[in-house]
């Protein structure tokens, strides 16, 4: 009877040290009072925004502009000659994967 009793108290405090250890780090992984939850950020219309390039705050309208300017295609940049070069080695490359016994 003694030993059973003595094993129960054992037990209890030992269960008791474990989940108060627990309760501590359950509360430390709740976020700050002060950060707005992602329900509301969510509502929230964005107005602000940071240029991709340089990272400089913009406006929404001067955003949209700078989208539009990235969208367009710039000018090539490189000859006729060198172009037409590089989709030469393209094809090459494309025939010695598909036929590796060519020498070319």
């Amino acid at each position: 009877m003694r030993k059973s009793m003595r094993f129960l108290v054992t037990v209890s405090v030992i269960t008791l040290i474990l989940l108060s250890s627990h309760w501590e780090v359950a509360g430390m992984a709740l976020p700050p009072p002060e950060d707005t939850p992602e329900e509301i950020l969510r509502t929230q219309i964005i107005i602000e925004a940071r240029s991709p390039i340089d990272g400089k705050p913009l406006t929404a309208a001067e955003y949209a502009e700078l989208q539009a300017q990235l969208q367009k295609a710039p000018p090539p940049q490189l000859t006729t000659k060198i172009r037409e070069q590089v989709f030469l080695l393209r094809i090459r490359k494309t025939l010695l994967q598909l036929f590796p016994f060519l020498n070319l």
